[in-house]
């Protein structure tokens, strides 16, 4: 029976490849020649001085690598291993897929174990192609299967911001919705931070490709090199929608702000057409001797009808010069 803090264990290779394996025969296979993988929840209180205790024979570096809880992507070469650190799409329920989880990975010929503070679906579909029987028998090929899982999972993560991206550009050319605007900055947000750790994740992929490693054979490393190609256009594309995004929001706030300019100027012709009439008013409303009209009863009906004609004149002016046209049909 495994401790709490165990989640998977297997046997990669030999007689009992496929294998499940209790605690004690974990332990004995690890240290032994033939290939064992086990997965540790690193948040369990027993983790650390399980981790301490029965690997102490690997690498100190490699020990601190998998008990640090502040990681980011990076690879490092130490003895026959390599110690990995990775991140992956957080498919967790509740939580944002750019919030990306940390897998750290001890690997070499002999042994192989994982650490993550959250659930890593990766690790679970690992888990049930090796109880089904049809998991890699190597360290290599382990590891490249791992890599084509979590660059497949980010390549999908991308391909659907570029299809929020694309449904965006579409309904800011059709739409003028004022929510569109935190959209494109919700959009904005998701790629950065996304881009944060695939950017770095590349790297380290092209240096597993470029390593030097017992584990990292011929075909190990044609197939790795090729996952390193597909996060080099992965970021590639990230730069892209980060570029996009930025044009989006300009656009909405050019949107924003010809709104305002045709307000504005809409205000300023009624305030134009309205000035005469505020003249013409506050001269015929002067108290004072000698004002035409002052015992002619139709004298007010002619004032009203001067000042429409007025109105009437300078609405035709303003729309024969198009003042108040669309900008498209002034051409």
């Amino acid at each position: 029976m495994l401790d709490s803090h165990i989640q998977f264990a297997h046997v990669l290779s030999g007689e009992a490849r496929g294998k499940t394996l209790d605690d004690e025969a974990m332990r004995h296979v690890l240290k032994a020649e033939t290939l064992g993988w086990v997965h540790i929840d690193g948040t369990h209180a027993d983790s650390e001085s399980w981790i301490t205790s029965h690997l102490d024979y690997l690498d100190p570096q490699a020990i601190e690598a998998l008990l640090d809880p502040a990681s980011r992507p990076r690879m490092t070469a130490l003895g026959g291993g390599l110690m990995i650190i990775l991140r992956l799409i957080n498919f967790n329920e509740g939580e944002d897929p750019e919030d990306m989880v940390s897998l750290r990975i001890w690997i070499d010929a002999h042994r192989i174990v994982t650490v993550s503070l959250r659930r890593v679906r990766a690790v679970e579909r690992m888990d049930a192609a090796l109880a089904a029987g049809h998991g890699p028998e190597r360290a290599g090929q382990f590891l490249t299967r791992l890599i084509e899982d979590i660059t497949g999972k980010i390549a999908d993560f991308q391909s659907d911001l570029d299809t929020q991206t694309e449904a965006l550009e579409d309904r800011i050319v059709r739409d003028s919705d004022d929510g569109l605007r935190s959209e494109v900055v919700n959009l904005r947000l998701k790629v950065i931070a996304a881009r944060r750790f695939i950017a770095p994740q590349r790297d380290v992929i092209h240096a597993i490709a470029d390593s030097q490693c017992d584990i990292i054979d011929g075909e190990t490393r044609r197939e790795i090199e090729e996952e390193a190609q597909k996060m080099t256009r992965v970021v590639e594309d990230l730069d892209e929608l980060r570029d996009q995004a930025i044009v989006l929001r300009e656009e909405l706030s050019g949107q924003l702000s010809d709104r305002l300019n045709r307000n504005m100027f809409v205000l300023s012709v009624i305030s134009a057409i309205f000035l005469p009439l505020g003249f013409l008013t506050g001269l015929f409303g002067v108290n004072v001797g000698g004002m035409p009209g002052l015992e002619s009863r139709t004298a007010f009906l002619w004032l009203c009808v001067s000042l429409v004609g007025v109105v009437v004149v300078q609405a035709g002016v303003v729309f024969w010069l198009r003042w108040l046209s669309h900008p498209d049909r002034r051409r």
